[in-house]
This record gives structure tokens, C-alpha cells and sequence, in this order.
């Protein structure tokens, strides 16, 4: 991967993991249809992206996380949302990094595509009948809304499953507001994406330090800068409908080049 191509894939990951369609997933067709990775090597490149975006999150809402810091305790709202998220969400990730990890080995790059425009098309499902929002503040989720949304976020290590997306569609589903759901669904990607960073270490780390300074840099940049842009738009977009277009071009794109 030269300098160029780790720009493009850093802008790629900061520019759509604000919105519902898999993030992951479109670094993965990059990484798989141009660059030519094997599976296994550009499925740690795009979890190795998320540490730039991971990055803009922690500037962007530095001010929660300084409260966080300053609340280290289970009692305050915002600290037990982040703790029992991410426990939750390890529920889910643990076992699915693993078998991904297995599939990532046995399968080749178009199988792989194929199951990425798959879960693009059950993410956007699943975004369409999660209902409308309700009047849920932050203050007011219960123990047991935390939860859910962390096994929900623990499917999004899946290429394909949006971790905005899913986490969004859960929250609404418990009837949080749509503000409030966006805001908590960007908080609950720190901890997740640090987490994947750290046990993917051994494989991140092989990645060129010159690569990965390009892509973290690229990915913060273009995360932090669109940020603002997308939020706007995501509220006035319906998504799901983007999310399912998206998935059938992802196959029928296989189909083509294999036809």
C-alpha cells in the first residue's frame, strides 16, 4: 500500500463512519476489489482504521470524555453507559472476531464481498422496522437499554453490520430520541474500537509504521471534518434505503466480474 492508497482508505473510513452503512464494509471492498489484500490482511487494515475516527470521536466530544475521567464512577450516567456497553458488547464481539477471523482464512475475496453486501442489505432491514424514536433522554435509559445497545453494537465487528447503524436502530427501538441515540452511539465506538484495536494488536501491528501513521492520520482528518456535514444529513436521510442499494451493488458487482 503506498501513501496515496492508505489517503484514500483513511478518507473512505472517516468520511462514512458517520453514517449507517458499515464503515468497515466499504474499507473491506477497497482493501479487497483494488488493493487486493487477502481477506485476513485487509480485515485488520479496517479495524486498524477505526483508531483515526476513534481519535475525532475523542476531540469532538472531548468534553464528555473529560467529565467521564472526572466521574470514574459506576453511579454517573455517562460513565455506567460507556461500562455496561462495552461488557455487553463483548458478549457479542468475542465470539464473532473469532469465527470472522476463522471465515477471513477459508474464504476468498469475492466470498468475502458477497457476505459483506449480505449483512449491508440485514443492516438496512433491520434500520427500517426499528420504529420511530421516542422522548428518552440520556438520563432516563435503564440499565437493561444499555445492555441491548451493546450486544447490538458487538454484531457491527461483522464487515457489512453498521456499528452507527445497528446502535442507532437499537436506541430508537427503546424509544431514546434520535439527538440523544446519535450522541451515545458515537461515545460507545470509543471504547469498542480501542478494544479491537488491542486484541487485533498482533496482526495490527505489522502494518508498515508509515502506513499506519497515513491511514490513522487520513481517517482522523476526513472522520472529524465530515462529522458535522453528515450529522445533519443523516437526520434528514432515510439510510435504509441507501444501506439495502448498497448491498445488492456489493453482490451484483461479484456476479459481474465472476460472470
Amino acid at each position: 500500500m503506498n501513501g496515496l492508497e492508505a489517503i484514500i482508505a483513511g478518507a473512505i473510513q472517516g468520511t462514512v463512519e458517520w453514517l449507517p452503512i458499515s464503515s468497515e464494509a466499504q474499507t473491506m471492498l477497497y482493501l479487497l476489489n483494488y488493493l487486493h489484500m487477502d481477506p485476513q490482511t485487509a480485515l485488520s487494515y479496517a479495524f486498524y482504521l477505526h483508531f483515526g475516527t476513534m481519535i475525532a470521536v475523542m476531540i469532538r466530544f472531548r468534553g464528555e470524555f473529560v467529565e467521564i475521567l472526572k466521574n470514574l464512577r459506576p453511579d454517573y450516567k455517562l460513565t455506567r453507559i460507556l461500562l455496561i456497553a462495552t461488557l455487553s458488547t463483548a458478549i457479542t464481539a468475542l465470539p464473532l472476531y473469532l469465527l470472522l477471523k476463522t471465515v477471513s482464512l477459508e474464504q476468498n475475496a469475492s466470498t468475502f464481498t458477497v457476505l459483506i453486501g449480505c449483512l449491508l442489505i440485514l443492516t438496512g432491514v433491520i434500520m427500517k422496522v426499528s420504529g420511530t424514536p421516542g422522548e428518552k433522554e440520556m438520563d432516563q435509559m435503564s440499565d437493561r437499554d444499555m445492555v441491548i445497545t451493546g450486544i447490538a453494537q458487538g454484531f457491527a465487528i461483522l464487515p457489512g453490520v453498521s456499528r452507527s447503524g445497528i446502535t442507532v436502530a437499537t436506541l430508537l427501538a427503546q424509544k431514546i430520541n434520535q439527538e440523544t441515540a446519535l450522541v451515545i452511539s458515537f461515545l460507545i465506538s470509543v471504547p469498542a474500537a480501542l478494544s479491537i484495536f488491542i486484541i487485533d494488536f498482533g496482526t495490527i501491528r505489522l502494518i508498515p509504521l508509515q502506513t499506519a501513521v497515513i491511514l490513522a492520520v487520513s481517517s482522523l482528518f476526513f472522520g472529524y471534518v465530515s462529522m458535522n456535514v453528515l450529522l445533519k444529513v443523516a437526520k434528514r436521510t432515510p439510510f435504509w434505503i441507501f444501506c439495502i442499494i448498497l448491498g445488492a451493488v456489493t453482490i451484483s458487482f461479484v456476479w459481474l466480474m465472476n460472470g
